[in-house]
């Protein structure tokens, strides 16, 4: 059962970044992270009746530290997403992010074995060979708005942003598998509730607006369900199986989204990008040590 959770949390995780990656290319990163996060808070609150729990306070707790991380998160991977290709952002981000609950673990005095340091290994291979170069530009959608402008270049901004969104999703992971059997869903309400008053605090303390279009709205709004959803399914499959074995499949995500973008967007991938993408699978599984 946790597998079949963990594998229906990557397919959703990867529908939301897809998503929350429209919605970026037409409007800026932080209204759509907002919005994003409240509806997934009220999503949560709706569901709450139907699943109970009594959380402790070390739940929420570590449900605070989930959310921080979390929004630092999203937010480095909605503005990556907005400058570089999804089907490159992506799967930088899933790498990395897999490599932070292998390092809690060793921490904690897990031996993760020597196919996940080889995992390790192939990992920042992977991330060199996705970095190399940008994908054939992808057509212009019939509004011209989805696609990113012809020519432009995967560069450091966008690579350097998935790399530490992985880094903070990692710790999203670790910080949600830390939570007790009985906590239900409070510690993803505390999550989304400060990820809100975050973003609520950094748009009063920048006097921006976060106004959004209509278009934009749609896609955000379906980008928090999605990703809210996702994380219901990981947390019920971290607390059945290992953390290793759940967060690496959860980190299968970029699959997802590649095909999204390979079908909706027209995205094409380099050969020695291609490859790359294959490294990143196989880093990913070696890391955990699934068999």
């Amino acid at each position: 059962m946790a597998i079949l959770l963990a594998l229906a949390a990557s397919a959703v995780y990867g529908s939301a970044d897809f998503l929350g990656g429209l919605a970026t290319r037409r409007e800026k990163p932080l209204p759509v992270v907002g919005l994003s996060q409240l509806a997934g808070l009220v999503a949560l609150v709706l569901f709450l009746p139907l699943v109970g729990g009594d959380a402790s306070a070390a739940d929420l707790e570590w449900g605070v530290a989930a959310g921080a991380f979390g929004s630092v998160g999203v937010g480095l991977l909605y503005s990556a997403l907005s400058l570089g290709k999804m089907s490159v952002v992506a799967p930088i981000t899933a790498v990395a992010g897999i490599v932070v609950p292998v390092a809690v673990g060793l921490v904690l005095g897990e031996q993760p074995g020597t196919a996940s340091m080889v995992g390790v290994a192939l990992a920042c291979a992977s991330i060199a060979l996705i970095s190399r170069g940008s994908p054939e530009p992808a057509s212009p959608s019939p509004e011209g708005t989805l696609a990113p402008p012809s020519g432009r270049r995967l560069g450091t901004g966008p690579i350097g942003r998935a790399l530490g969104a992985g880094i903070a999703i990692g710790g999203f992971y670790v910080c949600l598998q830390r939570t007790g059997p009985g906590a239900g869903l409070w510690p993803l309400i505390a999550a989304r509730s400060f990820a809100v008053c975050a973003v609520g605090g950094i748009t009063v303390a920048s006097g921006r607006r976060l106004a959004i279009s209509r278009d934009a709205r749609a896609l955000s709004i379906g980008a928090g369900l999605c990703d809210v959803l996702a994380n219901v399914f990981y947390l019920l499959a971290v607390r059945r199986g290992l953390l290793s074995v759940v967060a690496t499949l959860a980190s299968l995500y970029p699959a997802s989204t590649v095909i999204l973008a390979r079908f909706v967007l027209g995205e094409r991938l380099r050969l020695v990008q291609a490859a790359g993408l294959a490294l990143a699978t196989v880093a990913v599984v070696l890391i955990a040590g699934v068999r």
